[in-house]
């Protein structure tokens, strides 16, 4: 009885922590659909938050590009794939599932700190709305770390040496 609820509020503390990666990649791709939409039309950003005004200065920089794909649609790439693996996690509840929304969010979070490097120490200028995207992929990778922890494994202890039998001499 008691094992029974103790894994019904573990499971119940893994389908928030999913519901909340679920959450924080909908506002991640707001976000990235903003700068996406911004990026096509060519249109500057709306950025002018507490002198923070650098935001057209990276989406304009020689590193808002990879491959010529601006990084922002890399952005809906990343919280579309976290989005559809939440929800299907949600539906699924599936130990692979969120072993692969921890690998993509890991990979999301090694990106959003480089890119802010980028920003601080290439471009020389501060986007907000990157920030928030940084911010939002550490708040997943957090959540996501908090579904499955890694088990470690128990070192093999060696089996106890057989019993000391003496064998009686043969007469």
């Amino acid at each position: 009885m008691r094992l029974s609820r103790e894994a019904r509020i573990l499971g119940n503390m893994k389908r928030i922590g999913v519901v909340l990666i679920l959450c924080f990649a909908f506002f991640g791709l707001a976000d990235s659909i903003y700068l996406t939409q911004h990026e096509l039309n060519g249109t500057p950003l709306l950025c002018n938050i507490q002198n923070l005004s650098g935001c057209n200065v990276v989406a304009t920089s020689a590193y808002s590009r990879i491959f010529g794909i601006p990084l922002a649609e890399f952005g809906v790439l990343f919280y579309g794939i976290i989005f559809v693996l939440a929800a299907l996690e949600i539906v699924i509840f599936d130990q692979l599932l969120r072993r692969t929304i921890q690998a993509v969010s890991f990979i999301g979070l090694l990106a959003s700190l480089y890119f802010t490097f980028v920003q601080i120490f290439l471009i020389g200028a501060f986007c907000i709305y990157c920030f928030a995207s940084a911010l939002t992929t550490l708040f997943i990778f957090i959540f996501a770390s908090l579904l499955e922890p890694l088990k470690r494994r128990k070192h093999a202890v060696p089996p106890p040496p057989p019993p000391y039998f003496s064998i009686p001499p043969t007469a």
